[in-house]
Parts: structure tokens; C-alpha cells; sequence
């Protein structure tokens, strides 16, 4: 591939000007999600979850689905992982933008506690993988078999969870209830939506293949291993959508589009590593990863309980203060980088 001719400024280039698409692309796609949640009527958790989730997650599936056919196992598995802490941080980021509450306190929803529960389930899976016996089936670890059916059979319980749930949070008056826009619920057609949606997802899916392309050759031409790129460069780089999604739903006061977008696609992230396994020919990835690419399973474990418990308590800030659970998600973030500078 003709990517390892360009000199490193032309690497370093394209690696900025490929994240720019994916944020300004990511900025469109929030836009279209709360249309589709108002239009379908499936509710702005759900379509976070799963449509914003999984669309601002395809370009990173697509680094970590090339750099594994590469042989690349620890790009492929870092970037997958790194990507979830990234984005839990964003949620406290989001927490600063929205000044009316505490974003957990007003964002309360019995679907999103539920996204949160799954993400925590999926996440110690592959931890499991890596600790227990080295096994594949056809070249796969029977792990990366079960992740796709615990997601979609977690879709299915989230979806009657907001259809039929079986407690409801407390109403206060710092609460946002998830209320369609009714001019938007009835205004145009819904096919043409879903194809301006589906054109921005293409769009996502190439930046992501050609930034995996670029993100290859930079571990060999900076010296720096390939945890640090997938975990730190790579990750934080395909989740700018998120990043830019979730501000901008706190900004059109979507606030469960926003954390549900997040925790949506973290539990979407997951499933990076069945495909990278699945590209991964070598055999099982998670016996291919060093203690470092772990490294960052922890982290996201810690980071996803800290947000659960945040939603649980849903402390009540006032204006133009974060709460102590987005707090501490910055301090393990910037802690977590730090073990990780050391660590390299």
C-alpha cells in the first residue's frame, strides 16, 4: 500500500486531516439520530444506543478490523479498548457543557442504567479470554463468538426495558424527560432520512480504513510502541464523533441522546475485538496482546462502574458545576495516560 511511501509529516497529515472528517461528519450524524428518535419514536436512549452508537463507532471498527488482518493484534486490540475510555471521559466533558444539572442527575432513564450494566458484562469478557486457556474455534476464541449474541440479545432487553420498564427514576426538576419533537416527528419522509444517515456512516467507514492504514506505519516511524498508537492515538482519534456528538446533543438538550450515544457506543466498541479476532489470523488475539493492551480493559471497567454508580446516585449539582462522578472519571483518565506513558 502506497502509505508506506509518504514521509512521516505526510503520515502525521493525513492522520489530522482524516480526524477532522470524522469530527465534522460526527456533527451531522447527531443531527439525523434525534430526527430518526423522534420520527420512529424509539426514544433518544435507545437511538443513541444503537444508531449513534453504532454509526460514530464505524470508523474504529474499521482501524481495528484492518490493523488485525495486518497482524497487527495490539493496534487492533487497543484501539478497540482505548477508545471506551476515551469516551466515558467525554461524558464528564459533556457534564461541563451542559449548565442547567448534573448530566447523569437530568439524563436519568431506566434504558441507559441498562446499556451501562451490559457494557460492564461485555467488557469482562474479554479479560476472562485473556486469563483462561487458549482455545479457537476456526480461528476464533469462543468469546468473540458469544460477545455479538450477548449484544443483541441486550438490544432486545433494552428495548423492552423502555417499553415496559420495571421501576422509574424520580422526577425532579433538574430532570429531562425524553419528550419527541413533534414538529420534527411529523415533518418529511423517513426513507430519505435514513439514506443522508447511512451516506454520513460511509463517509465514517472510510476515514476510519484510511486512518488504520496511516496508524500502521506510525508505531515503526516515531519509535513508539503500538498500545500507545491503538490506546492513545488511534482510539481518541475514531471517537471524535463521539466527542462531537455528544456535545452537540447536550447543546440541543438531548441529554439522553448524549449519554446513551456514549454508553451505546462503548458497548457497540466491544465488539471491535470479535471482528478483530475474526481478521486475526494467527490465531486467538487475546493470547497475542501484551499487559499493556489489558491495561485499558481495566480501565474502561473502572471507568464504566464510576458512571453507573453516577447514574445510580444522580447527584444533584447546580448550574455550571459537574458532579463528583464526572470529577473522578477525568482523574482516572489522566491517570490511566500517565500509567501509560510510564508504562511505554
Amino acid at each position: 500500500m502506497w502509505f508506506d511511501t509518504l514521509p512521516l509529516s505526510g503520515l502525521i497529515a493525513g492522520f489530522v486531516a482524516t480526524a477532522a472528517v470524522i469530527a465534522v461528519v460526527g456533527v451531522r450524524l447527531t443531527e439525523k439520530a434525534d430526527q430518526l428518535a423522534d420520527r420512529t419514536g424509539v426514544g433518544e436512549a435507545i437511538a443513541g444506543a444503537v444508531l449513534l452508537g453504532m454509526a460514530t463507532s464505524l470508523s474504529g471498527t474499521v482501524v481495528s478490523i484492518t490493523a488485525a488482518m495486518d497482524g497487527e493484534a495490539s493496534l487492533a486490540f487497543s484501539n478497540a479498548v482505548g477508545g471506551i475510555a476515551a469516551q466515558t471521559a467525554f461524558l464528564a466533558l459533556a457534564d461541563m457543557t451542559y449548565r442547567r444539572a448534573n448530566l447523569e442527575h437530568a439524563s436519568a432513564d431506566p434504558a441507559i442504567l441498562f446499556q451501562a450494566s451490559l457494557l460492564t458484562l461485555l467488557l469482562a469478557l474479554p479479560l476472562a479470554a485473556w486469563a483462561g486457556p487458549e482455545v479457537s474455534v476456526w480461528g476464533v476464541h469462543p468469546v468473540s463468538l458469544l460477545l455479538p449474541v450477548i449484544y443483541v440479545g441486550g438490544l432486545r432487553v433494552g428495548s423492552q426495558v423502555r417499553v415496559a420498564p420495571m421501576w422509574q427514576p424520580v422526577h425532579t426538576p433538574l430532570t429531562r424527560k425524553d419528550v419527541p419533537d413533534t414538529e420534527t416527528a411529523t415533518s418529511g419522509k423517513l426513507i430519505p432520512l435514513l439514506l443522508r444517515f447511512a451516506g454520513l456512516v460511509v463517509i465514517l467507514g472510510l476515514a476510519g480504513w484510511t486512518m488504520s492504514k496511516i496508524a500502521v506505519e506510525l508505531p515503526e516511524r516515531l519509535g513508539i510502541p503500538a498500545t500507545v498508537v491503538g490506546a492513545l492515538m488511534t482510539a481518541v482519534a475514531t471517537s471524535l464523533p463521539e466527542l462531537i456528538t455528544t456535545l452537540a446533543a447536550v447543546r440541543r438538550g438531548a441529554v439522553q441522546l448524549a449519554v446513551g450515544g456514549i454508553i451505546g457506543g462503548n458497548t457497540f466498541d466491544v465488539l471491535f475485538l470479535t471482528a478483530a479476532d475474526a481478521g486475526y489470523r494467527e490465531g486467538s488475539i487475546y493470547h497475542a496482546i501484551g499487559r499493556a493492551d489489558l491495561f485499558w480493559i481495566a480501565v474502561g471497567l473502572v471507568m464504566t462502574a464510576i458512571l453507573l454508580i453516577g447514574l445510580i446516585v444522580r447527584e444533584q449539582k447546580g448550574p455550571g458545576r459537574i458532579g463528583l462522578e464526572s470529577s473522578a472519571l477525568l482523574l482516572v483518565y489522566a491517570g490511566a495516560v500517565a500509567v501509560q506513558a510510564f508504562m511505554w
